[in-house]
């Protein structure tokens, strides 16, 4: 396992916790890692819970330095690894839980998105789609895990407008199921977990098989329609993209 990522299986649960030192940037590596944690997960039959262990951060989301650099091909590497990863994630066999204890850029945002439900911890922090607001697009398969989970009206803030929100906004917004004191995380994960393990395992896959079809195959689509190198390259203007602080 990565040194950008603990596992610890315990009881049927698998805890994936994220820190790669600063801001848990979702660089190609740290995807990678999350793969590889959720089929070690998958092996051992696990409930899987996603978190970060740094306060005040879950993830920056994606390198933008890599995309800076203007390099189309270390940045569709890095996109469509983050891109596969959460329509695994959102297929995962067995239940799923995100905690957000800090900001949630874009990347981290999708991965929250995708898992079944999703805990936050009260506070100064701030979730959503901002890529139009640092130069980029959001891409076709997070928009596509978005409409799955967001109502309408804050869909399209926050794709063409890049509104973040904070816990109590993201849920309303549908983002979040749940915001908590911070000192509550805790137990509410144990309430979520007791709630998950109740579950008939096989009966949850086949629910999520047929529940999430339309959007795995709409984010499929859009993977392999817009994450080519050709198509990359042509769509996306690398050279605009504003780093934090400028």
């Amino acid at each position: 396992m990565s040194d950008l990522i603990q596992y610890e299986f315990h009881e049927g649960v698998a805890v994936i916790t994220m820190d790669d030192g600063k801001l848990n940037v979702m660089s190609t590596n740290m995807l990678q890692a999350l793969g590889e944690a959720l089929d070690r997960a998958e092996r051992d039959e696990a409930i899987v819970v996603l978190r970060s262990g740094r306060k005040g951060v879950f993830s920056a989301g994606f390198d933008l330095k890599i995309f800076a650099a203007n390099d189309s091909e270390r940045s569709l590497e890095m996109v469509r690894a983050g891109a596969e990863l959460a329509l695994r994630l959102l297929t995962y066999p067995l239940p799923t839980l995100g905690v957000m204890e800090g900001n949630a850029f874009p990347m981290g945002t999708f991965l929250l998105l995708a898992c079944d439900a999703r805990i936050a911890a009260r506070g100064p922090f701030r979730m959503g789609l901002n890529e139009v607001a640092i130069g980029i697009s959001p891409p076709g398969f997070a928009i596509e895990l978005a409409r799955s989970r967001l109502h309408p009206a804050w869909l399209s803030r926050t794709v063409t407008l890049g509104e973040m929100y904070e816990p109590d906004e993201a849920v309303a917004a549908g983002f979040l199921d749940r915001a908590v004191a911070a000192d509550q995380v805790e137990t509410a994960i144990e309430e979520v977990l007791t709630a998950m393990r109740a579950v008939h395992a096989t009966s949850h896959a086949l629910a999520k098989q047929r529940l999430r079809r339309a959007t795995g195959l709409a984010m499929r689509e859009a993977i392999d329609r817009e994450l080519t190198l050709e198509a990359y390259a042509s769509s996306t203007h690398l050279s605009a993209v504003v780093l934090p602080g400028r």
